[in-house]
């Protein structure tokens, strides 16, 4: 039986980036041959360092992640729908990705933060 693989934030970085092209490519080889888990808080601090470190605009980042998840073949819903509002909206992925756990009927976020209070209430309205 094959081991599964956790990718980490370096590994995932040299991939969307591809600013060191042979680690971008055992990046890739190893995603193409392998089943690879994707984990939360792993996407947390790649996008906390293409967001502080490299400047990249949310969109970008956005762009490039959900290319990884989607190469990946991450099947965690919450976690691509959380990147995709961290493209549009102005809020932190830590609470782009509650947002997305507050629209699951079972759970319910207790926050003090009211910005993203209003977010949560404002989709509840639309739904």
């Amino acid at each position: 039986m094959s081991k599964k693989i956790i990718f980490d934030a370096n590994a995932i970085l040299r991939y969307i980036l591809y600013d060191i092209p042979e680690q971008a490519d055992m990046a890739e080889k190893t995603l193409q041959n392998n089943k690879v888990i994707i984990l939360p808080e792993i996407i947390m601090e790649v996008v906390f360092v293409m967001f502080k470190f490299y400047k990249i605009p949310r969109e970008e980042i956005s762009e490039g992640v959900i290319k990884f998840l989607n190469d990946a073949k991450c099947e965690n819903i919450n976690l691509i729908n959380a990147i995709k509002t961290f493209g549009n909206k102005n809020f932190d992925f830590v609470d782009c990705l509650l947002y997305e756990y507050s629209k699951q009927k079972d759970c319910e976020i207790f926050t003090f933060d009211e910005n993203l209070i209003k977010l949560i209430i404002q989709n509840n309205k639309e739904e």
